[in-house]
């Protein structure tokens, strides 16, 4: 499944998913361009450690994906794009009626509205190539419910919307789109919350890990940014140039309940 040739831009790419989507594609032969909403040193030095490490052309641009003009000037400062990854994506807990409206505000425009630009601002590119892979990463979330949780619910059943719609629209060129449903991932941010959960609980690692932070999952296991790097990769292959308008779980049966 070699991506050869082909540029990747995966936004929100500087850790966690992203950053391990962007290494699998780097890994298949594609250029990377990371993003995020800083701009520090080590944010570009991650895009010349994947440029040495897989020997592909590597970029690190930032923008602010809550802002619709960053999310467009990625995508032309890229030059290039023939594969868009759209991850960038917060979260925050509340009911509905104390939900902070700035708080409802950035997840819409992060987790949703910042793919609706990019992926307009990506489709002429991929157009004038005659080829272009687009992957949202929604969420179990986009698929089904959890209680406090309204913008991101919201959000990433718009993104699996959204996903369909672009899909019909390209369905008779040489551009798919499809959207992967992850459950919990093990990222750097999960895993610095699971000490913490082990105390309030009073439980091991495995205990905590199954019973209270995998509760929903029936495979009680993570998935890894490996499983879902992967996962991209195949949607970006010729193997899966007929995939197109679908939402790929990856929840270790998680929707399947």
């Amino acid at each position: 499944m070699s991506l050869q040739g082909k540029t990747a831009v995966v936004t929100g790419s500087n850790s966690g998913i992203g950053l391990g989507v962007a290494r699998e594609m780097a890994r298949a032969g594609a250029n990377v361009v990371l993003n995020s909403f800083t701009d520090r040193e080590e944010d570009h030095a991650l895009a010349a450690e994947l440029a040495r490490e897989f020997s592909v052309k590597a970029q690190y641009i930032q923008a602010d994906m809550s802002k619709g003009a960053d999310c467009r000037a990625l995508i032309e400062k890229a030059g290039a794009c023939d594969i868009l990854i759209n991850n960038a994506g917060i979260q925050h807990v509340a009911p509905i009626d104390e939900f902070p409206q700035d708080k409802w505000d950035a997840i819409i425009a992060i987790n949703m509205t910042s793919n609706f630009h990019t992926m307009a601002a990506a489709l002429p590119k991929m157009r004038a190539a005659g080829w272009g892979r687009i992957v949202n990463i929604a969420s179990a979330h986009g698929l089904t419910a959890s209680p406090y949780k309204s913008a991101y619910v919201a959000a990433k059943h718009g993104v699996v919307g959204m996903t369909k719609t672009v899909a019909l629209e390209t369905a008779e060129e040489p551009i798919t789109c499809n959207a992967i449903c992850p459950g919990y991932v093990l990222t750097p941010l999960v895993e610095a919350q699971i000490p913490d959960t082990m105390e309030k609980y009073n439980m091991g690692r495995e205990e905590v890990i199954k019973k209270v932070m995998l509760e929903r999952q029936p495979s009680r296991e993570f998935a890894t940014v490996e499983q879902l790097g992967g996962t991209a990769v195949f949607l970006c292959s010729d193997a899966a140039a007929q995939i197109t308008g679908t939402a790929i779980s990856v929840d270790g049966g998680w929707t399947a309940l």
